[in-house]
């Protein structure tokens, strides 16, 4: 079920907010549990098996953990290696095979299984519970259900963000929702829905015209930019709205969930961009990856293979495709250039200098996570670095579409700057500040309906990781 589903805003939030507040605070877990397994099992219900398997072994471990101090380490392992093997049977296990018989020249049989939706994100997640139940940051959950509820808590189940235990750990216990809590909540959905509806799923119409067309490599480089700048603004509308999602329905139940965007496209660095972009993965993995292999308290060597290791999961985090593991180790040798020396350049550049090289790089970089096809990315590639004078033109439909969403381009890249928050701190009226974003934010949620009404094209990118 998708949040920006005429079913989900309709059918199911409404009935779940009726029978959460109309029950008493000891009943609302498991409404929770209840209703996060049925929106789960609503797109796959087979798989629902699959997360309740994990959701009772890693409780049972995590006690273990808690009781049995002097083999804490073993059982710790265990449970890595209980999370980490349901990540790779069924995200990765038909990658290695597909590699293993193109290495040796064998036919190995594939694995029939298809991906479930989020658990990349639930694995993380329950993961980072045992973790820290391990290290002693948190004190083990005993009651089975509550436990259930944080894993398979809907706002965040299927795509993020990537929500720490420790961050909720009360909250789960003790909540209360007031009504200015439950007013900004639904604000903040209205939001991350409009980002969805409006900007995200019209520029994805022209990169996806593009770059799924069977000739993309004989289209001028002018034509393939404007593509990847159309997908760099899509993937960022389409993740931070989810985001925003999130946290809005999160606060509707009590929840505070921590940001996971804060404006990456106005970074002046790819060092900092990645401080803006997906926070919780990021911190994910400085926290259970980098700094348990020793980050950067270590020799100069030491430091860069850390590094590379972490945006080598980085990017194979992403999907089970070798442009995904380039992307992250592209990634990774721009960050050791910048740490290295180039960061004392870029701080005495010219801000606008410094936002164009920024902005350059992760456009390019987007251009790798968005062609999985390897000969045809690095087709695109030569066409871009020798300025290919290539079709030009699309045919008369695509045509079409080029123009009509010509606009959501231009208006998606204003609004991945700050500028609502910049205006919102020039008016000083608060009466008026409201009144004017109350019916800015009722005539977007108007036109989202009209849009779902009209048009069934309404894909989630990080539903399939």
């Amino acid at each position: 079920m998708l949040f920006s589903s005429l079913t989900f805003l309709f059918i199911f939030l409404p009935i779940l907010l009726i029978i959460y507040y109309i029950s008493k605070e000891k009943y609302r877990n498991i409404i929770l549990f209840i209703f996060s397994l049925i929106f789960y099992a609503w797109g796959e219900p087979k798989y629902i098996f699959l997360m309740l398997l994990s959701i009772i072994i890693n409780y049972f471990l995590a006690i273990l953990i808690d009781r049995y101090k002097n083999n804490q380490k073993i059982l710790m392992i265990l449970a890595v290696i209980f999370n980490v093997s349901l990540l790779f049977i069924f995200k990765y296990l038909n990658f290695f095979i597909i590699n293993i018989n193109d290495l040796f020249n064998i036919n190995l049989s594939l694995l029939d299984v298809i991906l479930p939706i989020g658990i990349s994100f639930y694995t993380f997640q329950i993961l980072s519970y045992v973790i820290d139940v391990y290290r002693g940051k948190v004190a083990v959950q005993k009651n089975i259900i509550t436990l259930g509820t944080y894993v398979a808590l809907f706002p965040q189940l299927i795509a993020g963000p990537i929500v720490r235990y420790s961050t909720i750990e009360d909250e789960l216990s003790h909540r209360k929702v007031t009504y200015d809590k439950f007013v900004a909540g639904v604000k903040r959905f209205i939001i991350g829905l409009s980002k969805k509806i409006i900007l995200a799923n019209n520029v994805a119409i022209i990169a996806d015209t593009i770059f799924n067309s069977s000739s993309v490599v004989e289209y001028n480089f002018l034509l393939i930019i404007f593509a990847t700048l159309s997908y760099t603004l899509q993937i960022y509308f389409d993740f931070s709205g989810y985001s925003d999602m999130a946290i809005g329905l999160g606060k509707m139940f009590g929840f505070e969930f921590l940001e996971n965007f804060n404006y990456p496209y106005i970074s002046k660095s790819i060092t900092e961009f990645w401080r803006r972009w997906h926070i919780s993965l990021s911190t994910w993995f400085r926290d259970y990856i980098y700094i348990p292999l020793g980050g950067n308290r270590c020799s100069k060597l030491r430091w860069v293979f850390n590094t590379f290791i972490v945006w080598a999961l980085t990017g194979l985090w992403h999907g089970d495709s070798w442009n995904f593991i380039i992307w992250g180790i592209y990634f990774f040798i721009i960050l050791m250039i910048e740490k290295l020396f180039l960061h004392k350049i870029l701080d005495k550049l010219p801000k606008i200098i410094s936002w164009i090289y920024s902005f350059i790089l992760i456009n390019f970089g987007w251009l790798i996570f968005r062609v999985e096809n390897i000969s045809t990315l690095f087709a695109l590639i030569k066409n871009i670095f020798t300025l290919n004078k290539g079709n030009i033109y699309l045919d008369i439909a695509h045509n079409y579409y080029l123009i009509h969403y010509l606009p959501f381009v231009l208006l998606a890249l204003i609004f991945s700057f700050p500028i609502i928050k910049y205006l919102n701190n020039k008016i000083n009226n608060s009466i008026f500040k409201n009144i004017v974003s109350n019916i800015f934010l009722v005539m977007c949620f108007i036109l989202c309906i009209i849009f779902l009404i009209n048009n069934s094209y309404n894909p989630f990118i990080y539903f399939r990781f």
